[in-house]
C-alpha cells in the first residue's frame, strides 16, 4: 500500500471515541464490577498521591530536623500506606482484566452470532480469512484497550488531576511553569492521534490481508504444491507481509514523534521548575521537603500526560479496529425472516410451485441464473434436474433454502410463499447432500449429528447403517470418536458423502435436496447407498442435481433445464424422443460407459 493511500484524510477526532463507545455498550451488563474498578482505581491513585507527603515529612523531619523517632514513624506509616496501596492495585487489576476479557468474548460471540444470519452473499463479497482475523485480532486489540489501557489512561488522568492540585497547594509560582506546557502537549496529540487512528486502520486491515492468504494456501495446499506454485506463493505473501509492516512502520513513526515531542515538553517544564524551586530552597523561602514533594508531584503529573499521550495511541488504534468490527456485526442481511411469519400446517406434504422465477447473482447483476423458471413438483414425487454446467440447477437449490431472493416470480411450498415463513422454520423441512459435503473439524458422531444435534448416539449410528457409513467407521482407529481433521481431510471423497447422506437420513425432513449424492462413490458403494437413498425418498418430495443420467432414469419427472429455463420434462423414454438436449447428453455419457441408453 502507497504511502498516499495510507495518508487519506482522517475523520475528527470525536469519532474515534464514538467508535469506542459503541464496544463499550458492551459494558454495561457489568456495572458492579465497572464501579468496583473504578472504586480500585480512585483509591489507588489517592494513595499515591498521599506517599508523597510522607517523602516530605521523612526529609523535612528525618533528614533535615535529624530525629530518629519521627523519622522511623514516618517510614513506619509508609510502608503501612504501600501495603494498602498493592492490596488497591490488586484489585484494580484484577477487575480491569476481568472487564477487558468479559466484554471481548461478549463481543466475539455477538459479532460470530450476527455473522450466522447473514445471507451467503454476503461471503462471496468479503473473504473469510478478512472476516476471522476482525474477529481475532481485532477483538485481542480492543480486549488490550478495555482491560488495560482504559485503566491506564483513567488512573493516569486521576493522578494528573490530583497531582496538579497538590502542585497548587504546595507552591502556586511553580506550578504555573508547569501548566505552561499543557497546550503545547495537547496540540501534537491531536495532530498525530488522528494520523495514528488512520494508520492504525490501514495496519488491521494489511494485517487481515496476510491472514486471509495464509488461510487461502493452506486449505488449497495440495493444489499449490501440484501446479509447483510454492514459490509465486512466498513472493506473494512477501508482498503481503511487506505491504502490513510499511503500514505498521507508519503508525509506529508517528506515534514514535508524538511521545518524543511530549517528553520533551513536559520534562523540559520540570526542569525549570526544579531550578526556580531549588533557588527557592537556597533563598529560604521553601523547605527542602517541600521542594522534594513538589518535584516528585510534578514527576507524577509528567508522568501521567506522557502515559496518557501513548494511552491516546492505543485507544486511536483501538477505534479502528473497533470501526471494523462494527461493520461485521452491523452489516445487513439482505435475507430475513418477516415480521409476522406464516406457519406450515404439519405435518408438511412437501408441494413446490416454482412460478415465473427470474434470479442474477449479485456479482453478476447482467446475466440471470434462472430466467422465466417454472416448476411444479408434487408431494411426495421425485424429481431429476438435469442439464449442462450453468443451466442453474444449484441456483435453483440455492433459491429454495431462500440463501438469495429472486428478482422476480416466486416460489411456494405447500402453497405459502417461502418469503412469507420463518426462515427456520422453512430451512428445517429440508435435508440436502452436496456434491462436495461440508465436515466440520470434529469426530465422526459431530459430523453425522449435525443434522440433528439433539439426536442420541443410537440414533447417530443407525443413521450410520442405513447410508452404509458405519462399515468403514468401523475400522477407524477410535470409531465414530474418529478425529476426521480439518474440513474432512482424513477421509475419502466417498467417505465424507456418506457422511452427508447419514446426516440426511438422521435429519428426517419432509423434503430431500440431493445434489449428486452417489458421484463420489465407487461401484459397490453406489449401490448400497442407492438402496439406502431409495428408501428415504419414500414419501418424501426429492429433488435430485444429476450429471449422470445413469442415477435418474427410475424418477418419477425428469426436468431437463438450459439457460435457467424448463426446456424439457417427462420420464427418461420419453425424453429420449421429445428432447434433443437430453437425448445429446444421453448418448454422450452412455456411450462413454458402454451401456444403451
Amino acid at each position: 500500500m502507497s504511502d498516499d493511500t495510507v495518508a487519506a484524510p482522517a475523520a475528527p477526532g470525536p469519532s474515534a471515541f464514538s467508535s469506542l463507545r459503541k464496544a463499550f455498550v458492551f459494558m454495561r451488563p457489568y456495572r458492579r464490577q465497572m464501579a468496583l474498578a473504578t472504586l480500585a482505581l480512585i483509591f489507588t491513585a489517592a494513595v499515591t498521591l498521599a506517599l508523597v507527603q510522607f517523602v516530605r515529612v521523612i526529609v523535612d523531619v528525618g533528614f533535615v530536623a535529624g530525629s530518629t523517632q519521627s523519622l522511623g514513624l514516618a517510614i513506619a506509616g509508609f510502608l503501612v500506606v504501600a501495603v494498602i496501596q498493592a492490596l488497591g492495585t490488586f484489585a484494580r487489576f484484577y477487575w480491569v482484566s476481568w472487564l477487558g476479557e468479559r466484554v471481548t468474548a461478549d463481543i466475539r460471540t455477538a459479532v460470530f452470532s450476527h455473522l450466522m444470519t447473514l445471507h451467503p452473499g454476503y461471503f462471496e463479497e468479503n473473504r473469510s480469512g478478512e472476516i476471522q482475523s476482525r474477529i481475532t485480532t481485532d477483538t485481542t486489540l480492543l480486549q488490550t484497550v478495555i482491560g488495560s489501557s482504559v485503566s491506564v489512561a483513567l488512573r493516569n488522568l486521576l493522578m494528573m488531576i490530583g497531582g496538579t492540585l497538590f502542585l497548587f497547594i504546595t507552591n502556586p509560582r511553580l506550578t504555573s511553569i508547569v501548566m505552561i506546557c499543557i497546550p503545547l502537549v495537547i496540540g501534537p496529540i491531536m495532530i498525530f492521534g488522528r494520523r495514528v487512528r488512520q494508520l492504525s486502520r490501514s495496519s488491521q486491515d494489511e494485517i487481515a490481508n496476510v491472514g486471509a492468504y495464509v488461510g487461502e494456501s493452506i486449505q488449497h495446499i495440495k493444489t499449490v504444491q501440484a501446479y509447483t506454485h510454492q514459490r509465486a506463493n512466498e513472493k506473494a505473501f512477501a508482498d503481503h507481509v511487506e505491504s502490513a509492516f510499511n503500514v505498521a512502520l507508519a503508525r509506529i513513526l508517528s506515534r514514535s514523534v508524538l511521545i518524543t515531542i511530549v517528553i520533551t515538553l513536559v520534562f523540559g517544564a520540570v526542569a525549570a521548575m526544579i531550578w526556580v524551586g531549588g533557588q527557592d530552597v537556597i533563598s529560604g523561602r521553601m523547605s527542602a521537603g517541600e521542594l522534594t514533594a513538589f518535584v516528585v508531584y510534578a514527576v507524577i503529573v509528567a508522568s501521567a500526560v506522557g502515559a496518557i499521550s501513548q494511552v491516546i495511541g492505543d485507544l486511536q488504534r483501538a477505534a479502528g479496529a473497533t470501526e471494523r468490527l462494527m461493520e461485521l456485526l452491523h452489516a445487513p442481511s439482505e435475507i430475513v425472516s418477516p415480521a409476522q411469519p406464516r406457519e406450515f400446517t404439519l405435518p408438511l406434504r412437501g408441494e413446490i410451485s416454482v412460478q415465473g422465477l427470474r434470479f442474477c447473482y449479485p456479482s453478476r447483476p447482467q446475466t440471470a441464473a434462472l430466467d422465466g423458471l417454472e416448476l411444479q413438483v408434487e408431494a411426495g414425487s421425485s424429481v431429476a434436474i438435469v442439464g449442462p454446467s450453468g443451466a442453474g440447477k444449484s441456483t435453483l437449490f440455492d433459491l429454495l433454502l431462500r440463501f438469495y431472493d429472486p428478482q422476480q416470480g416466486r416460489i411456494l411450498v405447500d402453497g405459502i410463499d417461502i418469503r412469507e415463513l420463518d426462515l427456520e422454520n422453512l430451512r428445517r423441512q429440508f435435508a440436502i447432500v452436496s456434491q462436495q459435503p461440508a465436515m466440520f473439524t470434529g469426530n465422526v458422531r459431530d459430523n453425522i449429528r449435525y443434522g440433528r444435534p439433539e439426536a442420541t448416539d443410537d440414533e447417530v449410528e443407525a443413521a450410520a447403517r442405513a447410508a452404509y457409513a458405519d462399515e468403514f467407521i468401523e475400522q477407524l482407529p477410535q470409531r465414530y470418536d474418529s478425529f476426521l481433521g480439518e474440513a474432512g481431510i482424513r477421509l475419502s471423497g466417498g467417505q465424507r458423502q456418506r457422511l452427508a447422506i447419514a446426516r440426511a437420513i438422521l435429519r428426517d425432513a419432509p423434503i430431500l435436496l440431493l445434489d449428486e449424492a452417489t458421484s463420489a462413490l465407487d461401484a459397490e458403494s453406489e449401490r448400497k447407498v442407492q438402496l439406502a437413498l431409495e428408501g428415504l425418498m419414500r414419501n418424501r418430495t426429492t429433488l435430485i442435481i444429476a450429471h449422470r443420467l445413469a442415477t435418474v432414469k427410475n424418477v418419477d419427472t425428469i426436468v431437463v433445464l438450459e439457460a435457467g429455463r424448463v426446456v424439457a420434462q417427462g420420464s427418461h423414454l420419453q425424453l429420449l424422443e421429445s428432447s434433443p438436449l437430453y437425448a445429446k447428453l444421453a448418448a454422450l455419457q452412455f456411450a462413454a460407459s458402454g451401456q444403451t441408453a
